[in-house]
């Protein structure tokens, strides 16, 4: 059985149709070519309640990763990281840094987002920046991480491997 994924564009220029999400397709096609059981992006605008809404919907739907792309910077109406923190139950520090690490290897940009990362109930959260390359050092990141943080969510303690 593969892990299903969900990937959540918050833009209110691409939800608008002003402008093309690139970024959505791009973490979609990462994840199915990683194995990931994942739908088409999911375009929302802006806001607090426009993203919790998606994070509660891609939770019901029984995702165990979901991704969201776009909201990250400082603009009035990036809020994605606000939104997403009520469900995080633990923040994963280490990872949100090594994305911020892996971004400024290619543009001092990088250094603005304000992406969260991090774990509640049986999902893992991952903010990512609203560009193609953002998208990319961010799985570059976590894709290697997901299948021990599941194992982690599900319980597993490390005896097993202990004991071999």
């Amino acid at each position: 059985m593969s892990i299903k994924a969900v990937v959540i564009t918050v833009s209110d220029r691409s939800y608008s149709g002003e402008r093309e999400d690139k970024s959505g397709p791009v973490a979609v096609n990462t994840f199915r070519d990683a194995g990931f059981d994942c739908g088409d992006a999911i375009v929302i605008p802006d806001g607090i309640e426009s993203v919790s809404n998606a994070l509660t919907d891609a939770i019901s739907q029984g995702a165990r990763v979901i991704f969201t792309t776009g909201g990250t910077g400082v603009s009035a109406r990036d809020v994605t990281p606000e939104a997403t923190r009520p469900f995080i139950e633990k923040e994963l520090s280490g990872i949100e840094t090594q994305i911020v690490l892996e971004g400024l290897k290619k543009t001092e940009l990088s250094g603005l987002s304000r992406g969260i990362v991090g774990v509640g109930g049986k999902a893992i959260f991952i903010n990512a920046p609203g560009s193609r390359g953002g998208v990319k050092d961010a799985l570059s990141v976590v894709l290697p991480l997901i299948p021990h943080l599941i194992e982690q969510l599900d319980g597993y303690d490390g005896e097993a491997h202990q004991n071999n």
